[in-house]
């Protein structure tokens, strides 16, 4: 049995703007198994003007067993919020989920088992979306709001927020923080783990350790899906100009031209078959953000306000 002094200290930062569905982010994460030895404790970033989640944050301390600190960190930047939670996280581990999401019961039990076996730097999780009555049929055969990492060979070299355990003292961590330039576009997450993977940091996968994610109207639209690959593709670009001298900015501008013509050709040949027709306009969204990425233009603006005020 552990004492207090060498308790395995796990914090789970939840970044919130607006969400009511926040209480029931925090009433599974009171539910969830904790690891042996270890102590969990919940920070709450709120990244509204007002503290507008602070009633019921409080309202729930009684009833979700693990302490929850409450900071205020405005405004409509995801960025901010979750560098609160780095900032004020005092664990061992800092783990991340969103706001919408509810966690499976061994959520951080598997997430922590995996990181003590690989010593990796972050481990990430999957995160399997739920579809109402409303959503199109080919969205919900072909699943495509369900986050999963990207393999490049046998390595994961970028990664997610919304389902995410990490190691606080690793080397390439120390220090790292959310840009807060495309806090407001998303794709801070992704250049975040691109960057810890150039410093050398490992990240692991832990397929049983999933939340889950209910996909609201406004979300279950083709339109929605093409704009966040398009932004996605905007920081894969700009990340790999980044990472490139100029002379291999036309090779690389050339090929997402390609395959931005081949996904849209192949999408068109496909109308008889809607969820694989869909996933090739969708790549062909994506890679069209890549030769933007690539030319210097900056990532859409989709999330906090407005996202806010789309809905």
């Amino acid at each position: 049995m552990k004492t207090g002094m060498d308790l395995t200290r796990i914090d789970i930062g939840v970044c919130t703007y607006r969400r009511p569905e926040l209480e029931q982010t925090l009433r599974s994460l009171g539910g969830i198994a904790v690891p042996d030895g270890a102590q969990i404790r919940i920070i709450v970033a709120d990244n509204d003007d007002t503290p507008s989640a602070r009633e019921r944050v409080d309202a729930l301390r009684a009833a979700v067993r693990h302490e929850i600190a409450y900071v205020h960190c405005p405004s409509s930047n995801i960025s901010i919020a979750r560098n609160a939670c780095l900032d004020n996280a005092t664990g061992d581990f800092l783990a991340f989920i969103d706001d919408d999401e509810t966690a499976s019961q061994d959520w951080i039990v598997r997430l922590v088992e995996t990181a003590q076996a690989t010593g990796a730097d972050a481990v990430l999780g999957p995160v399997k979306a739920t579809y109402g009555t409303d959503a199109p049929g080919w969205m919900q055969r072909g699943d495509f709001h369900s986050t999963f990492p990207v393999w490049v060979g046998d390595r994961i070299i970028t990664g997610y927020t919304c389902n995410v355990l990490l190691c606080l003292a690793a080397p390439s961590l120390a220090g790292r923080r959310f840009n807060l330039a495309l806090g407001r576009s998303g794709g801070e997450d992704t250049e975040f783990f691109t960057h810890m993977h150039r410093m050398g940091g490992k990240i692991a996968y832990a397929p049983a350790a999933w939340v889950q994610e209910p996909v609201p109207a406004k979300r279950a639209a083709f339109s929605w899906l093409a704009k966040r690959k398009f932004r996605f593709g905007q920081t894969h670009g700009r990340l790999i100009d980044a990472g490139t001298g100029a002379s291999s900015k036309i090779p690389q501008l050339a090929l997402a031209a390609a395959k931005t013509g081949f996904c849209a050709l192949a999408g068109s040949l496909l109308s008889f078959a809607p969820v694989r027709r869909n996933r090739y306009f969708l790549r062909s969204s994506m890679h069209a953000g890549v030769v933007v990425g690539l030319l210097g233009v900056r990532e859409i603006e989709q999330y906090g306000a407005a996202e806010a005020r789309s809905s």
